[in-house]
């Protein structure tokens, strides 16, 4: 990945104290029409995803910092392979939300609710393994 979409370790900060408690994502958006939670939880999920993208890409320094400290390349491609499996986990987990929910109309709402609930669950372990 390269460096130069890196953001400064301060403004990760800024961008993931924005977000929301863990919550349940629909459950955020307030008392509005289905359509409007349903575009509430999608510009969610959109925050989600670009403060994981930055949250891997800091740990991704760290994890080149300590394999060139050891002279290695592990660090560097355990965390790789951990996204792999973590993005194949969230993907097929939520895919089991939406197509168990009990209300069919819902469960669009419900996979990406789930999307943005193990997104910042994984935003917070990559921030832990970035310090």
């Amino acid at each position: 990945m390269p460096n130069s979409a890196l953001l400064p370790i301060p403004c990760l900060a800024v961008v993931l104290f924005a977000l929301p408690a863990q919550a349940n994502p629909a459950l955020e958006c307030g008392e509005v029409s289905q359509e409007e939670v349903g575009t509430c939880v999608a510009e969610d999920e959109e925050g989600v995803e670009a403060a994981l993208f930055n949250a891997l890409e800091a740990a991704m320094v760290t994890a080149a910092e300590r394999d060139n400290s050891r002279g290695g390349t592990e660090t560097e491609a355990a965390l790789m392979a951990s996204q792999t499996a973590w993005e194949a986990f969230r993907a097929f987990h939520c895919s089991y939300i939406g197509s168990a929910h009990p209300v069919p109309e819902d469960a669009g709402i419900a996979t990406r609710a789930c999307w943005t609930t193990l997104g910042r669950e994984r935003v917070d372990e990559l921030v832990r393994m970035s310090q």
